[in-house]
């Protein structure tokens, strides 16, 4: 069995970031945000169920899910988004199960936005690491990075854990409030720690 790490964080916390810091130390990265959008693409295999459930409006002319339309839904919805996460959770995890199974680094580390707030991922994982930084950073970062506005990243903020919960449950904590070599130096040290371990798991 490898050592599996489900990387998290808040929306703008650095995620992404890291996850490509990993894949350049020669890890293995599993992005359950690419899957998301695999399966929402045209004629992606999540594309029936959510015209079904949600209607045509929400599935573009070339087949794929309106990406902007249902957002807009989802955070003004609650009853809505767990629609479509009881659509696309059991998806995007098989498939990760599935990339993990084939993975071939001495450690895995998937990428799960809402690792915490779910727990589909707890008997696959074995740590927790946590990309954190302050909300200031979470908002400015995720308005950049999304062409989202304030009052949408905090809606999406509110559909998340709080910070202090996220923090509660990490084994492993990368602060990522400083510039880009920060958190690449944060990530080389826990690529060390994690090949450590690894005789443990």
């Amino acid at each position: 069995m490898s050592l599996v790490i489900g990387l998290t964080g808040g929306i703008g916390s650095g995620k992404t970031s890291a996850a490509k810091f990993f894949t350049s130390e020669g890890v293995d990265v599993i992005d359950t945000d690419k899957i998301a959008r695999k399966l929402a693409q045209p004629h992606g295999s999540a594309i029936p169920s959510i015209q079904k459930s949600f209607g045509k409006n929400f599935i573009t002319t070339n087949g794929a899910l309106d990406r902007k339309k249902m957002r807009d839904l989802v955070f003004s919805d609650g009853a809505s988004r767990r629609q479509l996460e009881a659509i696309l959770h059991p998806l995007i995890r098989t498939e990760a199960v599935r990339l993990t199974a084939l993975a071939s680094s001495p450690y895995i580390v998937i990428v799960v936005p809402l690792l915490l707030e779910t727990g589909d991922y707890r008997e696959i994982v074995q740590r927790i690491l946590v990309v954190d930084c302050n909300e200031e950073n979470q908002v400015a970062r995720a308005i950049i990075r999304s062409g989202l506005n304030e009052q949408e990243v905090h809606a999406i903020m509110a559909t998340q854990i709080s910070r202090q919960k996220r923090l509660e449950q990490a084994d492993d904590v990368i602060v990522n409030d400083m510039e880009m070599l920060h958190l690449q130096k944060s990530v080389g040290i826990l690529h060390q720690k994690y090949l450590s371990l690894l005789n443990e798991y």
